[in-house]
């Protein structure tokens, strides 16, 4: 049911380098986790927005019915139209101006000839595409049309023009162009060849940690592509901060890609990369590697961390925790949301340390993780751990995220002393309500989901958890509730271990494979769309937790 295989597409706006082919992988089960819709940032750099319309979701129009008996499907269902000339799909969508959009049309079309129709928009007929056949009707491919939108509300219609009617719809996706306002605040500007003296204008840039000092509270600092090599850790200090209303940016170059690169540190716990002990910043789109400690560490509040790499780290690729150790509880890093990031292949000499993610020992409330992905880490794909000598963090969110294969390197190595988990909830019998929810746990060395001494309250539904070396969920106390979750493998393991409030929508492994698992087959794919969704395929459907 799970071959061998696992295919990573990159994002079509990739932040991060191309990588070297990786060695075959057991196919993931996993979804589409498409919870919330990312909040529009002000002041974040100018990229295309994509917007999805499903067929059985008004406004739209189905001549025909809305079915579900063909798997693949996102939302609900798909529009099967009449089978007869004219029966049309209608979606009303929106764009923030006039100009040209890309319509990505998904479709299924179980036939042996192609079926053609009209794109309509607006009244006017713009292209006739014509739909080829898929294999089957449960094989779902995605045709991408151009045409130009008005400013407002516009009608887009695909009317057939043979009496077989149109292919199977889910859904079609509009993308527009730049839509991301500009900076209203000060801009300065960062390149790899900047000078700390100089004004920080396009053609006189700045280096980094001299915009940092020089920015105020809403301005924007821009990166321009390229690799910023330091041998020392780069501060945003707190009591530099943004405000509710307008953080400060920190913000790679519309298009641009810059990598912070710490190589010449040397492993300490002193030598860490990019520290935000500021509040109200909103970081995008960098690349961190090779810090002799963490890649990012976040100490202040109220920042948003979007669109971020960090990568072979010498400790945890992105963690949060305290400014020092003489900061109040109260004063605890809180409210920070990480989004669309991801962090690989971070590892510490002694192969037990370095995780992907961390909030854990001195963090509070409110901190949330969303469409992040922590894979090829030497440790743990998340880590939430707690001590006595700290006592209990704030309760973690983490939701619309994957972690695989934890524990090994992408290069195929692996350390003896590394837990090897892909979530790790938990440490030393301290009760935390943490929330996991709508996420993907896959060959992680050891546990997928574990609650690793947490005996609290906390709420675990709607993930999915596949071919974990030994549990893939291991709950072994507390009081944890547990709802729609699935827990699948492709040949014997160890059964779950549920100690909690569970009822029957989940479906957890006890030497068989429920009946959800069924849809769970394939080669792993995922990226991150452009409006920062994280999307998981396998066997190249996409499928919605």
């Amino acid at each position: 049911m799970y071959p061998r295989a696992v295919r990573h597409p990159r994002a079509a706006r990739s932040i991060g380098p191309a990588r070297a082919s990786r060695a075959p992988l057991a196919a993931v089960a996993s979804g589409t986790l498409l919870a919330t819709a990312l909040v529009a940032l002000t002041g974040a750099p100018a990229e295309a927005a994509t917007t999805r319309y499903e067929a059985e979701t008004a406004p739209a129009i189905c001549t025909g019915t809305i079915d579900s008996d063909w798997s693949g499907y996102s939302g609900t269902g798909f529009c099967n139209g009449t089978n007869a000339t004219g029966a049309h799909a209608q979606f009303t969508v929106n764009a923030p101006a006039a100009g040209t959009a890309t319509l990505h049309v998904r479709f299924a079309n179980g036939a042996t000839t192609a079926r053609p129709a009209s794109l309509v928009v607006n009244g006017t007929t713009v292209q006739t595409p014509s739909f080829e056949g898929t294999g089957a009707w449960s094989t779902w491919a995605t045709k991408s049309l151009t045409m130009s939108l008005n400013a407002g509300s516009n009608t887009i219609r695909l009317d057939p023009t043979t009496a077989a009617g149109l292919p199977n719809l889910d859904r079609v996706e509009v993308e527009t162009g730049d839509t991301t306002p500009a900076p209203t605040g000060p801009v300065l500007y960062v390149a790899p060849n900047g000078t700390d003296g100089a004004a920080g204008t396009e053609s006189a840039p700045t280096t980094l940690t001299s915009a940092i000092g020089r920015i105020s509270a809403g301005g924007t600092i821009y990166l321009r592509g390229g690799t910023y090599n330091h041998s020392s850790t780069v501060t945003i200090p707190a009591g530099n901060n943004g405000t509710a209303s307008a953080r400060t940016k920190l913000s790679a170059y519309p298009g641009e890609r810059p990598v912070l690169n710490f190589s010449a540190q040397s492993e300490s716990s002193s030598n860490r990369g990019l520290q935000v002990m500021g509040s109200y910043w909103h970081v995008h789109g960098i690349v961190v590697e090779r810090a002799g400690d963490n890649g990012i560490y976040v100490g202040g509040s109220d920042n948003v961390i979007e669109r971020t790499v960090t990568r072979f780290n010498r400790d945890t690729g992105l963690q949060l925790g305290r400014i020092a150790s003489s900061t109040p509880k109260d004063q605890w890093p809180s409210d920070n949301l990480i989004v669309s990031a991801e962090s690989h292949d971070n590892a510490d000499s002694d192969g037990e340390d370095a995780d992907g993610f961390a909030a854990k020992l001195t963090t509070g409330t409110g901190n949330v993780f969303r469409h992040t992905v922590a894979h090829n880490n030497i440790d743990d794909g998340w880590d939430l751990y707690t001590k006595p000598d700290t006592g209990a963090i704030g309760p973690v969110t983490i939701e619309d995220s994957l972690a695989y294969e934890n524990g090994t390197l992408s290069d195929g190595s692996q350390a003896g002393n590394g837990d090897r988990n892909g979530y790790k909830l938990g440490g030393e019998d301290i009760a935390v309500n943490h929330v996991v929810r709508r996420s993907i746990a896959y060959d992680n060395g050891k546990h997928g989901f574990t609650y690793n001494s947490n005996p609290g309250t906390m709420t675990v539904s709607n993930n999915v958890s596949v071919d974990n070396a030994q549990r893939n969920f291991n709950f072994d106390d507390g009081t944890s509730v547990f709802r729609d979750n699935t827990s699948c493998r492709s040949g014997s393991g160890t059964n779950d271990r549920i100690i909690g409030d569970s009822d029957s929508s989940n479906q957890f492994w006890s030497g068989t494979n429920g009946s959800r698992c069924s849809s769970y087959s394939g080669a792993l794919g995922w990226s991150f769309a452009s409006d920062g969704r994280l999307v998981v395929t396998f066997g190249g459907r996409v499928v919605t937790l």
